[in-house]
């Protein structure tokens, strides 16, 4: 991961967005500390999810529809809590 100084990331914007689709994410430091990561979109949905809803993630599941299916709960008492 390449560093850019925060001076050189605002003077040079757009070849800092084209190192990051190309090399990936690239850090910004500022007086010699990591600030920030500049991420290509396809690497931020990426790890952010994929943005479907958990409805659609069952509906895809291998499986959905299946009736044969037994959940065994546990059957054992509560604990006792002093309030």
């Amino acid at each position: 991961m390449r560093a850019w100084q925060i001076q050189e990331a605002k003077a040079q914007l757009s070849e800092l967005v084209r190192e990051t689709e190309h090399s990936g994410p690239q850090a910004i430091t500022w007086h010699g500390r990591e600030v920030a990561v500049v991420l290509s979109m396809s690497e931020y949905r990426r790890i952010t999810g994929t943005g479907t809803s958990l409805v659609e993630f069952m509906r895809h599941s291998p499986l959905f529809g299946a009736e044969d299916i037994e959940f065994d709960r546990d059957t054992s008492p509560t604990r006792d809590v002093q309030l």
